[in-house]
């Protein structure tokens, strides 16, 4: 759909008036993220799933600036409005989490309850948000060089190797969702890492004190340092819980699919 400075891919699955729930995808995911969960869930709800700027089939038509965190939210709510959704469930993982909790606290009417998963408010100062830059920069280097199916692959693996995936190498699942993030452009996701990085999305920290919406926080047992980012937060909004998943890392939902959608589905229709 062309929406303003965007040709925006993605998937509207309706069903029989059910409520929506918009799920939100991580760096280099696609609107296929979240199609095991949606298996589980397909007869209580409706689905959209988005194709973020950068990823997928998903253009940008306007400058890099598109690429940002605050005009991607636009984005999704201009597509809300074209697709008459005034208020949904949002489901939002990695920096799918950090537009999700973006969105909440700029938009909370359109939505009635939030599920961050492995997500973050950003960076607190900015002597940590010019290091983050920095560090981004740097892999989206690597990312530029990455353009060979071979290398890109390479990159992958290297990427899935960090200490907040735990073991997810060794998931049998785990070369299906690599062959998934393979068809992305790399040059592409270099745009969206350095422009809605970490280091370079508004800081959210202040903002949650305010927060008006019900939060479920979801973490990964193996994922220590989003443990210790979401237990903040809980602190900090008295409407958020955080709940911790065992028998997982960063990727709840590839890791541990039964747990992520009972947790996510009581906290929705039960909390």
């Amino acid at each position: 759909m062309r929406l303003g400075n965007y040709q925006l891919d993605y998937s509207l699955i309706n069903n029989q008036n059910k409520p929506v729930i918009l799920f939100l995808h991580g760096f280099m995911g696609n609107i296929h993220e979240f199609d095991e969960a949606i298996k589980i869930l397909a007869e209580e709800f409706s689905f959209l799933t988005i194709n973020l700027p950068g990823h997928g089939k998903t253009q940008v038509l306007g400058g890099d600036e598109y690429y940002t965190m605050a005009n991607t939210a636009k984005a999704v709510i201009n597509l809300l409005d074209e697709l008459k959704i005034k208020q949904c469930f949002l489901v939002g993982y990695s920096m799918g989490g950090r537009l999700a909790l973006y969105l909440t606290l700029h938009f909370p009417e359109r939505f009635a309850k939030v599920v961050l998963e492995s997500a973050s408010p950003g960076l607190a100062t900015e002597i940590e948000r010019l290091a983050r830059v920095k560090s981004d920069a740097q892999i989206a280097r690597k990312l530029a060089r990455s353009l060979a199916k071979a290398d890109f692959a390479t990159f992958l693996l290297n990427w899935y190797s960090q200490p907040i995936f735990g073991s997810i190498k060794n998931h049998p699942q785990f070369e299906m969702m690599l062959e998934s993030r393979l068809k992305n452009n790399p040059m592409e996701l270099t745009k969206s890492l350095q422009l809605m990085g970490t280091g370079n999305q508004p800081c959210l920290w202040n903002k949650l004190n305010q927060n008006i919406t019900p939060l479920l926080l979801l973490a990964g047992e193996y994922d220590q340092k989003f443990i210790d980012i979401n237990t903040e937060i809980a602190q900090k909004s008295k409407l958020a819980q955080l709940k911790v998943i065992n028998h997982a890392g960063h990727n709840i939902h590839l890791e541990n699919t039964e747990e992520f959608v009972k947790n996510m589905k009581n906290f929705i229709l039960y909390n």
